[in-house]
């Protein structure tokens, strides 16, 4: 059977580097993206870089119905998708401190990165326990790093890691044909940060490829937090 991923923010960034390295190992890739001419553009550079393409899926995290629109079509063209990875996030602004931390930052960011994120996977659970499949979950530590914690975004980070804790938990004890761990890449240069490229940062092909390599490597990984590079000090 063909294995087949839908990536979440797959037309740059990470998801890019994720949905570019599992195709070239032999994924069919799904991309989900909110943009139109950003979506074609990366699948046309993913179909120059040998990657098996089957389409792109029109999602906004932050809008419910946009949710449920790309779930039903998922469902009805990809019968046989089996590993959901959710990567898309939004950054919330990480140019301030918690004390000026806008009210409304943290409820777009929470709406986008943790409600978001788990009305899809609860969405495509069905199709996805039907194919024995898998969930991985690109996000950062729920502890706090002395180094790199903007509020928005770590909060609504740590409520994404409860949720691969709790439903791991319950996959476990009801003894479900499903998989669910979380990856954090460590420090990245990608538009979230605003290409911020310190010692210690790594670059999309660099982390989409390791990526690729963990959940190619025939292991479970059930309830896992697996740190690709862990934040390091900035100097």
């Amino acid at each position: 059977m063909a294995k087949i991923v839908f990536v979440t923010g797959a037309n740059k960034g990470i998801g890019f580097g994720i949905a570019k390295h599992l195709g070239k190992s032999g994924w069919q890739v799904i991309l989900g993206a909110r943009d139109q001419q950003r979506a074609e553009s990366a699948v046309n550079e993913l179909k120059s870089a040998g990657v098996d393409v089957l389409g792109w899926v029109n999602i906004e995290l932050r809008d419910l119905a946009s949710i449920e629109h790309a779930t039903k079509e998922i469902s009805e063209k990809y019968p046989h998708l089996s590993l959901l990875v959710n990567n898309a996030g939004i950054p919330g602004d990480m140019s301030v401190d918690s004390l000026h931390t806008e009210l409304s930052d943290i409820k777009e960011t929470l709406d986008v990165n943790f409600i978001g994120t788990f009305a899809l996977t609860k969405l495509l659970l069905p199709l996805l326990t039907n194919n024995k499949g898998r969930i991985v979950n690109i996000t950062v530590p729920s502890e706090i790093s002395p180094y790199w914690h903007p509020l928005a975004y770590v909060a609504s980070k740590a409520a994404q890691n409860a949720m691969m804790g709790v439903m791991a938990t319950e996959i476990q004890q009801s003894n479900t044909s499903l998989e669910i761990f979380s990856v954090h890449p460590g420090p990245t240069t990608t538009d979230l940060n605003g290409n911020m490229a310190l010692p210690g940062f790594h670059d999309i092909e660099t982390v989409g490829q390791k990526t690729a390599e963990l959940i190619n490597d025939g292991q479970n990984h059930q309830g896992e937090f697996i740190e690709l590079y862990p934040i390091v000090k900035e100097d």
